[in-house]
């Protein structure tokens, strides 16, 4: 009888600590998938986000003639005695 009661007991505790690795299993579960459906779009607007700052591969450049303008107007305002 006391072999059967701690079978008993043991196959309790197993179920409970199943369940609650089930319970615990399940929500991440739920958001991978969640993720999963969701990462084309992800995917999609970071494409266009490429695309919509393709120009500031140029900035530098940009930045390299204004630097050079201001350069040279500074040169003639101090030749000119300003």
């Amino acid at each position: 009888m006391l072999l059967a009661t701690g079978w008993t007991i043991g196959f309790w505790i197993g179920s409970i600590v199943v369940l609650a690795v089930v319970a615990l299993v399940v929500p991440i579960l739920m958001l991978a998938r969640s993720i999963g459906n969701r990462a084309s779009d992800i995917n999609a607007s970071l494409e266009q986000s490429v695309t919509n700052t393709a120009a500031l591969a140029g900035l530098q450049t940009t930045i390299d003639s204004a630097s050079a303008i201001t350069d040279g107007l500074a040169r003639g305002r101090a030749k000119l005695g300003g």
